[in-house]
């Protein structure tokens, strides 16, 4: 799973529910979905058995990275529960960077 690092914006978690989302998976082939859905629950088990933090990339509506640093609580069919329970759609998400 290619993760853009160098031009994705840092955001805070408050600001996501703020942000538009394409409609469209932004991963194309389905062994980099099933990979990301690998990493999402990674992230969900390292965030509520040891509160850990990692970095998520996404794309918003516009085409533009972004990236944010938080816990995942939880993850569902389609979006992540993040800390202070704000939610992230699964398809938009380009991938995990756990450090």
């Amino acid at each position: 799973m290619l993760v853009v690092t160098e031009s994705a914006e840092t955001v805070a978690k408050e600001t996501i529910p703020t942000l538009h989302f394409p409609q469209e998976d932004v991963l194309s082939t389905p062994e980099e979905r099933k990979l990301r859905r690998f990493d999402a629950d990674r992230a969900c088990a390292l965030g509520n058995n040891e509160h850990g933090k990692l970095d998520i990339y996404f794309k918003t509506a516009d085409g533009s990275a972004k990236r944010v640093q938080t816990t995942v609580w939880g993850v569902h069919e389609s979006y992540l529960t993040l800390k202070a329970g704000i939610t992230l759609p699964i398809h938009a998400i380009i991938g995990f960077d756990f450090y």
